[in-house]
This record gives structure tokens, C-alpha cells and sequence, in this order.
């Protein structure tokens, strides 16, 4: 049985895919009781969502408002902590950087897919665009599968 009260998204920066990825699962019915946040393996300072993916989250009726980037900390972790990396890189990184860290999976490999869920830093709109759609299609099945096992 999956019991999370908490879920965290980490991302590289903790400025575009995760903090989205958290605004998203936030939008969702049901989460309402689940503490869902987002944070970065690499922030060494507070800073804003990349405007790109602020402009697609709030065209798809998802608002970032002013968030600022957090770094992961040691204190983040718990038996009732789910942690969705975006890449398999990230996960090795945090079980070695962590003793304390548990539940830690790639946010594909959570929903029982295969690879990374790359960054669109640097592209195009309509390539942030589509990492979006990936991400909302993901993190639907997230949160169908914790439904499923309550």
C-alpha cells in the first residue's frame, strides 16, 4: 500500500520541471491531502521558474505565481516522503549524496516506463510545450497508481 503524505519533485535547478511537475500533481483531484513541493539537486540560490514554462503551465490554466528554487536537503526524506527524480542520474546522485534518502525513483520508472524526462532548457516554447504534455501524462498515472493502492 503506497501512503505518501508527501511528495517531492526534483529537478536539476528546481526552476521548470519540477516546480511545474508539483503544480501540476497540485491541480489534480484528490491530492488535496498530500503535501506536494518541488525542489533542486543544484540550487545554490533562490530563483524563479524559468518564464518558458511558466508561459505553458499558465496556458494550460496552471499557475507557478512567484516560486523560488530550493535545494534538496537531508531533512526531506522520510518513510512517508515519495521522491520523483527526472532522471536516473539524479536518483544515483541522491542515494550518494543522502544516507537519509528513501523512495527515491525516476518520475518514469514510478508508472512502470523506461527513461529520463529531459530538459527543454534552452529550447523553444513549443519544446517546453511538449515536455508539459509528458509531464501531466505522467503524473496522471502517478497519481492514479497512489489512488489505486488506498
Amino acid at each position: 500500500m503506497l501512503q505518501y503524505n508527501k511528495i517531492i519533485f526534483v529537478s536539476t535547478s528546481d526552476t521548470c520541471r519540477g516546480p511545474v511537475a508539483a503544480a501540476i500533481m497540485r491541480s489534480m483531484p484528490d491530492m488535496e491531502d498530500t503535501q506536494i513541493i518541488s525542489r533542486g539537486v543544484v540550487s545554490l540560490f533562490p530563483e524563479p521558474v524559468n518564464p518558458k514554462a511558466v508561459a505553458v503551465a499558465k496556458g494550460n490554466g496552471i499557475e507557478i505565481g512567484d516560486y523560488q528554487s530550493h535545494q534538496i536537503a537531508a531533512t526531506d526524506f522520510g518513510t512517508n516522503t515519495l521522491v520523483l527524480v527526472m532522471t536516473d542520474i539524479m536518483k544515483k546522485q541522491i542515494y550518494d549524496t543522502y544516507t537519509e534518502a528513501v523512495n527515491v525513483y525516476t518520475i518514469k520508472e514510478f508508472v512502470g516506463e523506461v527513461g529520463d524526462l529531459e530538459v527543454p532548457y534552452g529550447g523553444e516554447l513549443t519544446d517546453y510545450g511538449s515536455t508539459y504534455e509528458e509531464m501531466r501524462r505522467i503524473i496522471e498515472k502517478i497519481v492514479e497508481k497512489i489512488e489505486l493502492s488506498k
